[in-house]
């Protein structure tokens, strides 16, 4: 099993190379996307810093392999909302839908280095709730941001917990655990989150593909008129002599 160390900073690939290269059976998958679903994760995850920073990481997933059509497919529980198809739940998808740079700009691939057991353990647990369609489940999604705002609560079960059901980064800590891995290690499973599985402390190696987001015109704006505003203050005090 590899060590933990600093992730391998990826640049000049697409996400369709990066994925290629580095995405194997067993590994975890982390993105970062630009909905306003997955700017309210990342704002939610401030709580799990310090300074309060917003989160990189807003959905996690497990990369299943490449099949008989030639593809590299994904188990995840997701929400996805496509005309005249709704899909909520455990799920299996090709990797072609991280593809897109403009809904997924930031990607990481963990690589625990399973052995063939261990990622037989994590896929075949997946696909049976793939069959027994296990829930995505929103309702724990507001349980788990009482528990972030709350961290004592994080050892406890979510106060909104379902049966058979489970959002994206408690779907992924579950199936480590059958292959004998705590990836949050004191966090109940349906309060962890997916900047909590970057985190993890167990032994693996990190590629990381990360853009640089372009800064909001508002926020640029927002400074500028700060520092309009500072300079107006600093000259009217010269005028009536105030330090």
């Amino acid at each position: 099993m590899p060590n933990a160390a600093a992730p391998i900073l990826i640049t000049g690939l697409s996400n369709q190379e990066f994925l290629e290269r580095y995405a194997r059976p067993g590994c975890v998958g982390l993105s970062g996307g630009l909905t306003w679903v997955d700017k309210a994760i990342c704002r939610a995850e401030r709580h799990l810093d310090e300074r309060e920073r917003w989160g990189v990481w807003s959905h996690a997933f497990i990369f299943q392999g490449r099949r008989a059509d030639g593809h590299h497919w994904v188990i995840e529980s997701d929400l996805q909302i496509q005309p005249k198809h709704i899909q909520l739940g455990v799920q299996e998808n090709r990797v072609t839908k991280y593809h897109d740079e403009k809904l997924f700009d930031n990607l990481a691939v963990l690589d625990f280095g399973l052995d063939e057991t261990q990622t037989n353990a994590v896929l075949a647990e997946g696909l049976e709730m793939v069959a027994t369609r296990t829930r995505y489940s929103v309702r724990e999604l507001f349980g788990t941001l009482i528990a972030l705002r709350i961290p004592e609560l994080r050892t406890k079960q979510n106060l909104l917990a379902q049966d058979r059901s489970l959002y994206c980064s408690a779907f992924v800590q579950y199936l480590f655990r059958k292959a004998g891995l705590e990836l949050i290690p004191g966090i109940e499973h349906k309060h962890s989150t997916p900047e909590d599985i970057s985190r993890t402390p167990v032994p693996h190696s990190t590629y990381l593909l990360q853009r640089e987001k372009p800064r909001s015109q508002l926020r640029v704006l927002g400074r500028k008129i700060r520092q309009h505003v500072k300079v107006r203050a600093r000259m009217l005090r010269k005028t009536t002599g105030q330090k």
